[in-house]
């Protein structure tokens, strides 16, 4: 017990005195898990209300991949990038494994399924008869996929946290593709590992506050806005 707590009060000291190892990691976190929300959600925002507006041959089959992509093991995906950028992978000649790139790839095929999937679920939630009302009134389609969109917005900001929920506290797939080197590609949770099978449980249990600091305030984003979504 003596031990946590010496480790506890190690750990804050570490966070007030700024100390620049500590928040090396902690930005570089932040940068490539922003970087990928960034462009999953480019991605997936549009393709989720595409899917939950439209109907067309073979929507089931993409809904069913989109879902087991929600649910997909990210060691898997790790394991899928590092293949596609190793050497003798197809696109080897990029020499992007073990670099920030192929972090946000891997964290991007994490987090795209699950801001699609649960945009899709917002857009179908609203009521169909809006969209119809809406073109009879005189708006254009795109017109009435952003008032959709809208009625959804809950929703769909739930679907951007939910996604970055996932990628920064992601820790197998990241060291895999990134292979955790210190100064390059260190993020919140590899460095946990790292440093706990080191011994240093003052950084490790400094990063692991951070984290859950985090990841406290993604869920409490998360419960205002279902709690605002349902007034």
């Amino acid at each position: 017990m003596s031990d946590l707590l010496e480790g506890l009060f190690q750990a804050f000291g570490l966070i007030i005195s700024l100390d620049p190892a500590l928040y090396e990691i902690i930005w570089f976190s932040l940068y490539v898990s922003g970087l990928a929300l960034a462009y999953s959600t480019t991605i997936g925002i549009p393709l989720g209300a595409f899917l939950g507006l439209k109907r067309f041959f073979g929507r089931r089959l993409v809904m069913a991949l989109l879902y087991t992509g929600m649910g997909f093991p990210p060691v898997v995906i790790g394991l899928f990038v590092y293949l596609m950028l190793s050497r003798s992978g197809p696109v080897g000649v990029w020499g992007w494994l073990f670099t920030p790139k192929a972090i946000i790839v891997a964290q991007i095929i994490i987090a795209f399924p699950l801001v699609a999937g649960f945009t899709m679920a917002a857009v179908m939630g609203v009521d169909p008869n809006l969209r119809r009302q809406l073109l009879a009134l005189g708006a254009t389609n795109w017109q009435a996929t952003i008032a959709i969109l809208s009625e959804a917005r809950v929703g769909v900001v739930v679907s951007i946290i939910a996604g970055f929920g996932a990628i920064i506290s992601e820790v197998g797939a990241v060291i895999l593709v990134g292979g955790n080197i210190e100064g390059k590609t260190r993020t919140l949770t590899t460095a946990i590992v790292l440093e706990t099978g080191k011994g240093n449980f003052d950084l490790a249990i400094a990063l692991g506050i951070i984290l859950l600091a985090i990841s406290f305030l993604i869920n409490f984003a998360m419960i205002r806005l279902q709690g605002r979504g349902t007034v």
